[in-house]
């Protein structure tokens, strides 16, 4: 049944003239990433685990011009092609994380580095996450050694609706528009649950109870859709000529949640308990848009189906949990229940600078305690949760995520299994070029803010 509000499909995203009505992917703050140019690549011998589901044994990876060329065995290598021995090695696609907040919380965690909330009102979709990136943070090349390419940055939790996200390379630059992934598409980030009627409850102010975090978000949307409907009349008196047409005024928390309304943004929304992410789902039939994930997730085991049958997937850890009441149901076979049912979308995500180093041990615990439960897990399906998975819920999957040909050469080789408690991250190429080196210290980037430290465990 379609909604009588703008005319819309429950789910379906809205569209507007994209002449009248601000596009989201537009050229302000662009991507100025360049991939870096390297030599064709062949790395021969290895296990694969390709993201798409597949595991190769003693396979090769062709890399060319920055994209994966092909995959099979005994390919043959180009001329002037860099060899590399995979005997023995397990090779992935790069992995994702698609709940980080480096940067905008960066270290060393200080007050002058707290970025992430805007805890000026309880609804700032006017700001955008990317805007308070520090590209310096030593967490990055952190996340680089545990085998990390992209990360999607994300507002903190503190509001109903916090404001846009933005995926980032994992290379290192001077300005965050160097790191700012070319075409991805950014995510709104809100919130529901304890934080935002905590934070602005104790100040007197509203949302204070659950109720109030719905009335919210449903105030804003009512405006959301008023604002395109403006927008859609200017755009009609346009195609006419009509010589009186005025454009309304520009409104950039609206712009941010119309262009959430057309499908423009992603929705990426930060939800514990089953009853509101089932509740969240009401609503975005109710105003016709799309929940692309939840995040945190953690009662996510209890609607398994019905995130499976709506699409949407869930971005959770192995293990948090009880350090707040909505976290209290939380159980460790969370992430292989979600990937259970066909369709079914599990991530494995940080919010962490600590947990961004070792994704690939949190997928380990995943799998063991899914196992445990009868769920047998191979490799090459949990590495959909840090690959595949990640990069669909970040609008990326056409270009990154699996080692397919024509995509993205963002790859990285293992020492051995890489859900092993001694598994490292040898090798990274972003885009076919080295980016990390575990045995070359010069081939392993650092941070300016760490020009002048020592590093760990060489003398000075």
């Amino acid at each position: 049944m379609c909604l009588t509000l703008l005319g819309a499909c429950a789910g379906q995203p809205n569209k507007t003239p994209d002449a009248a009505l601000p596009a989201a992917r537009h050229a302000a703050y662009a991507s100025t990433y360049q991939a870096a140019s390297s030599p064709p690549v062949l790395i021969r011998g290895a296990t694969l685990l390709t993201g798409t589901g597949q595991r190769l044994d003693e396979a090769d990876v062709l890399i060319v011009a920055g994209r994966i060329s092909a995959v099979g065995h005994k390919l043959e290598a180009p001329a002037g092609a860099q060899l590399i021995d995979g005997k023995g090695k397990w090779v992935t696609p790069g992995l994702i994380d698609a709940h980080s907040h480096l940067g905008v919380y960066p270290s060393p965690n200080v007050r002058a580095h707290s970025d992430g909330n805007e805890i000026t009102n309880p609804v700032t979709a006017n700001v955008w996450a990317e805007h308070s990136v520090w590209p310096q943070d030593p967490g990055f090349e952190k996340a680089l050694a545990g085998g990390v390419t992209t990360m999607q940055v994300l507002p903190g939790s503190a509001n109903l609706i916090g404001g846009r996200t933005v995926v980032l390379k994992n290379v290192a630059a001077v300005t965050y528009q160097a790191m700012k992934f070319p075409g991805a598409p950014q995510g709104l980030k809100m919130a529901c649950g304890e934080n935002p009627k905590r934070i602005y409850g104790e100040r007197k102010q509203a949302p204070s109870t659950r109720m109030g975090n719905v009335a919210g978000y449903r105030a804003q949307w009512v405006e959301a859709q008023q604002y395109v409907r403006d927008f859609d009349e200017y755009g009609k008196k346009l195609a006419a000529k009509d010589k009186d047409a005025k454009p309304p005024k520009r409104d950039l928390r609206l712009d941010t949640l119309a262009a959430a309304l057309k499908g423009e943004i992603l929705i990426q929304i930060h939800c514990y308990r089953s009853d509101e992410m089932a509740l969240m789902l009401d609503m975005a039939d109710e105003f016709g848009y799309r929940i692309t994930a939840f995040h945190h997730a953690v009662e996510a085991y209890k609607i398994a189906d019905l995130l499976a049958e709506r699409r949407v997937c869930a971005a959770m850890w192995a293990d948090w949990w009880g350090y707040k009441m909505e976290l209290f149901d939380g159980i460790q076979e969370n992430i292989a229940f979600v990937d259970y049912p066909a369709n079914g979308c599990a991530i494995v995500h940080s919010d962490s600078e600590e947990g961004i180093q070792r994704l690939n041990q949190e997928a380990a615990k995943a799998m063991a305690r899914g196992s445990r439960a009868g769920l047998s897990i191979a490799p090459e399906r949990a590495i959909m949760w840090l690959t595949a998975n990640p990069a669909r819920a970040l609008g990326i999957d056409q270009q990154t995520g699996t080692l397919e040909a024509g995509k993205m050469a963002d790859v990285v080789i293992w020492n051995r299994n890489p859900f092993s408690v001694y598994a490292l991250a040898e090798k990274v190429f972003i885009d076919g070029a080295p980016a990390y080196d575990r045995a070359r210290r010069n081939a392993q980037p650092r941070s300016d803010f760490m020009l002048g430290q020592p590093l760990p465990g060489v003398a000075p």
